[in-house]
């Protein structure tokens, strides 16, 4: 296996147990992991258990001569990539290798927009916050301004500011950078004061 995957110009390493994998501290790099349900000590439904449970979202995919349907089924639940059953067609494995690296990358940059929208969430005062989860209600100026007890023209520099800090050129891109915030931060930033 690992030469076909070096023959696709991948870097493979190569594991003889789960605790070998959680011993190599590899879990933060790039990549994907293929996994037998039956490995030595610890069975890998159980490394992706553990992983899952340690916030570790490295994609995974089975690849056993050992599989059942409620075993495919219990992996493909906990956020398999695939399952795929031995003997497997070249193709398919590196179909499935090429799918799971794909979504690590896409997760890493979806993480690396987070961290940077709270990072620069970090930088508003707390009126600014307000304004922004205002705006981000998709609320008029007039109406934040009646809300907060302060005038449209305040209301105006806060949302430029706001903007400004958060690195958005328009309201749709303050939005999107707001929607990347996970919704604890969102709910946190700035209660909603009416005058009702």
């Amino acid at each position: 296996m690992s030469e076909l995957i070096l023959s696709a110009g991948l870097k493979p390493l190569s594991f003889a147990s789960t605790r070998e994998v959680l011993d190599a501290d590899i879990l933060d790099r790039p990549g994907c992991l293929i996994l037998d349900v039956r490995m030595p000590g610890a069975s890998g439904l159980h490394l992706q258990r553990h992983l899952a449970e340690n916030g570790n979202a490295k994609p995974i995919i089975f690849l056993t001569g050992h599989g059942d349907i409620p075993m495919t089924v219990q992996a493909m639940k906990a956020g398999a990539v695939d399952f795929l059953t031995k003997p497997v067609r070249d193709q398919t494995l590196l179909d499935a290798v090429l799918t799971g690296i794909a979504l690590d990358a896409a997760r890493r940059a979806n993480a690396l927009i987070v961290s940077r929208n709270l990072e620069r969430l970090e930088t508003l005062t707390h009126r600014e916050r307000e304004i922004l989860r205002e705006v981000a209600q998709g609320r008029l100026n007039k109406q934040i301004a009646f809300d907060l007890g302060i005038s449209e023209v305040t209301v105006k520099l806060h949302r430029a500011n706001v903007m400004r800090k958060m690195g958005a050129g328009s309201i749709g891109e303050l939005i999107r950078a707001w929607e990347t915030l996970p919704m604890v931060m969102r709910e946190a930033s700035g209660a909603r004061f009416s005058r009702d």
